[in-house]
């Protein structure tokens, strides 16, 4: 059994229904995973993956199209809905397309800033994440691909990718700092720039992933197209250059390697190997330049797990819901947990589209 096959049945097995996945009922841990559990299906044609999610769909979404627990009120809340888009892909249900019209026109009246982008949630005032770029973008790219409104979606995707990598780029290198506040008043923004102060290896992970996703959907004939393009290739480049040669992975403050406490985050790690993985799968990345990074990375993301005395596979070296932080400091030493809800879902994504491309 491949490990993506075996961390989907960890997660089945400690978690039989989704909606127990942690830390809340109805939040981004969820949305994150499922869309782990999608990529196994559509690789294997294993129904069980697709009864998983279904079940967790179902009991979210009654016959009116009425989602329980969902508020809008945060881009974190927004993800989970992104699944309904692929049930309603997959089934042609009304009520799917009625729960995710419900959620794209939150859109309509979301808070952003004066550039643009959108706040991170609606409690968090004028602070932009990049956690929320993935977030939000991820239900948009996927709603106007498979069901409608097609120009608002792809502009604003291609508008907030454009918008955190202008404001959070750091010194065009392709690596994205973590966040920026446009007031100014968050604890962690520097009062000159309003930038968090690092690149936080999971933050940069969200990131690529929602780089990769958009585009494998963005039309090849939309104007933006190009410079999205060049975008994703300028951090993989990045991602090749700041990879630790010894074993494949990604500093937990990524272009800070030199420093004594630093440590190889697997989270970061694995949503980095997706990215690359996807970017040769689509034809923008020579095979031959970045093959060899995305195989050391898988080879070091295996170093990471290990099976317990049950069978279950344990993920290590990640934290959890680290948020934004004020300080290197904080970053790094940050209390790192076994089987974080993030990493574990990054790894189901990573080992998925590697290991049905080159295992």
């Amino acid at each position: 059994m491949l490990w993506s096959e075996r961390i989907a049945q960890t997660i089945m097995t400690r978690y039989e229904q989704a909606d127990s996945y942690p830390y809340n009922s109805w939040t981004y841990p969820q949305g994150f995973m499922l869309w782990g559990m999608e990529a196994l299906y559509r690789y294997t044609g294993n129904k069980k993956y697709y009864d998983y999610i279904m079940d967790f769909v179902n009991k979210h979404v009654d016959e009116d199209g009425n989602i329980e627990r969902f508020t809008g009120i945060s881009l974190d809340d927004i993800l989970t809905g992104s699944i309904i888009v692929w049930a309603y892909k997959e089934t042609g249900l009304s009520r799917y397309k009625i729960a995710c019209d419900n959620i794209r026109r939150v859109f309509d009246t979301y808070p952003r800033n004066p550039d643009g982008g959108f706040w991170h949630g609606k409690e968090l005032p004028h602070e932009m994440w990049v956690d929320g770029v993935f977030m939000g973008q991820m239900f948009l790219i996927n709603y106007g691909y498979y069901i409608g409104d097609s120009d608002y979606c792809y502009n604003e995707a291609a508008n907030q990718l454009a918008i955190i990598y202008q404001r959070c780029c750091k010194n065009h290198t392709g690596l994205i700092i973590h966040a920026y506040s446009d007031d100014k008043k968050a604890e962690w923004a520097d009062q000159q720039t309003g930038l968090s102060p690092e690149v936080w290896s999971e933050g940069l992970g969200w990131y690529a992933l929602i780089m990769a996703r958009v585009m494998e959907l963005f039309p090849v004939e939309h104007p933006r197209r190009e410079t999205l393009v060049k975008q994703y290739m300028e951090l993989l480049y990045s991602l090749k250059e700041y990879q630790d040669k010894n074993n494949g992975l990604w500093y937990q403050v990524v272009d800070k390697p030199e420093c004594a406490d630093n440590w190889n985050d697997s989270s970061g790690s694995a949503m980095f190997l997706y990215a690359i993985q996807k970017a040769i799968d689509l034809g923008l990345a020579e095979q031959e330049e970045f093959s060899q990074t995305a195989e050391k990375a898988y080879q070091g993301l295996i170093t990471k797990m290990k099976t317990n005395q049950e069978g279950l596979v344990d993920i290590y070296d990640a934290c959890e819901g680290l948020c934004v932080q004020k300080s290197y400091d904080v970053y790094v030493h940050y209390d790192r947990k076994i089987n974080a809800q993030e990493a574990v879902a990054a790894y189901l994504w990573a080992m998925s589209i590697y290991e049905f491309r080159n295992v």
